[in-house]
């Protein structure tokens, strides 16, 4: 079978990987720099399964620039593409997915289109009144950066936003490749699949925001933080688990579902939702508050990233952090070996970390490295697990 996938971050890209195994596939992207890569077997992002992946697996995978190329002759094909929410115009620009379902279209194909992207609730439906088409679905996405293709091979359950026969061959194509066994599928409509991922994520984003209020709490009335987090997970209720302390809740989904799911609340009646994401900039408040109390001149900020094991930083906690302290007129150093430039928004960028650990007064780390060790004594985090 022939599968095409437009969009080949790590949704696309790991979902490519998985269905190459077995299935043509064929893979669109409009950076060629990433085509090119990944015909010479690079991942363009950091993934650890998919880097191993392309060194040790046949995969019948192509990536190219042309959409009728990647289109033509796929039965099913697979849209993930970036979409963002701006919370100032209450918009969710959607503008990546709808150019593909009229490419689609317009090549008068009536193969099923899936969609993977993070959309708003109604979002296939209303695409579906506003092209006359029916040739569409919604299939959410649970995967963590920089373990995409493993949460792919080992998914938590599999769910297709329709109940039909191609939504059963759709999730058969996904379950074939899986390393796991019993994996869970549900068929819902999709309306119902677009509000289980803004759920689900905004759940996430509850988890970290409690346990991060947790420490605040703790950190300003002088108790260990650690010692509570593991007397209060021990009840098998909570769990041990999404529970290590950060500078908040980032990186591609969690900031902009919240905010999302918070403008579907319109004329809903709530609380929680709102406060998870007020919580956040909360967070980030106090951090940069704490830092300050430091009393440093130069305040070095040890990676960009969102977590260990990725290469990611869009919207990262610690760079909310670093306005605040930029507004409060610290000095902020930056290293970050991802970034090839001397600036980041116009912030030096030192990647000797020697010369980096020298100069700074302060090292902000929002997860700690074995190659802090020997400067303890100058890191300012709340990793006190030393896992995501």
């Amino acid at each position: 079978m022939k599968i095409a996938v437009a969009g080949t971050g790590y949704v696309g890209l790991s979902l490519a990987t998985l269905l190459s195994l077995k299935h043509e596939v064929v893979a669109l992207d409009v950076i060629e720099e990433k085509v090119n890569m990944i015909n010479d077997r690079v991942s363009p992002i950091k993934d650890e399964y998919i880097e191993k992946y392309f060194r040790e697996k046949e995969l019948n995978l192509k990536a190219t620039l042309d959409y009728k190329e990647a289109f033509e002759g796929a039965k099913f094909i697979i849209i993930s593409t970036p979409t963002n929410y701006d919370d100032e115009l209450d918009f969710f620009d959607t503008s990546s997915v709808e150019d593909i379902i009229m490419k689609v279209k317009s090549l008068g194909l009536d193969t099923t289109m899936v969609v993977k992207s993070t959309i708003p609730v109604g979002f296939i439906e209303s695409m579906k009144e506003k092209h006359n088409i029916d040739n569409i679905m919604f299939s959410p996405e649970f995967l963590r950066e920089g373990k995409a293709l493993y949460d792919n091979l080992y998914p938590s359950r599999i769910i297709v936003g329709e109940k039909s026969d191609r939504a059963i061959e759709f999730a058969n194509l996904l379950k074939e490749s899986c390393l796991k066994e019993d994996v869970v599928v549900k068929f819902m409509d999709s309306t119902e699949a677009e509000a289980v991922k803004l759920f689900a994520n905004t759940y996430l984003a509850l988890r970290v925001s409690f346990f991060n209020e947790l420490d605040t709490y703790a950190e300003l009335k002088g108790l260990n933080t650690k010692d509570i987090i593991d007397g209060v997970c021990l009840d098998p209720r909570i769990g041990d688990h999404y529970n290590n302390p950060s500078f908040g809740y980032g990186g591609y989904c969690l900031p902009k579902d919240t905010k999302q799911l918070l403008a579907n609340y319109q004329n809903v009646p709530q609380n929680m939702i709102e406060a998870i994401v007020k919580s956040n900039d909360t967070r980030k408040d106090h951090v940069a508050d704490m830092i300050v109390k430091k009393g440093a001149n130069v305040v070095g900020v040890y990676r960009l990233t969102m977590k260990s094991g990725s290469d990611n930083f869009r919207s990262s906690a610690i760079q909310g952090v670093i306005e605040r302290l930029n507004d409060k007129g610290l000095e902020v150093i930056i290293y970050e070996p991802t970034l090839k430039e001397d600036l980041f928004d116009g912030l030096k960028v030192i990647n000797d970390l020697e010369e980096f650990k020298s100069i700074s007064d302060v090292i902000v780390a929002n997860r700690l490295e074995d190659n802090l060790n020997d400067v303890k004594e100058k890191v300012y985090t709340r990793d006190f697990f030393s896992r995501d």
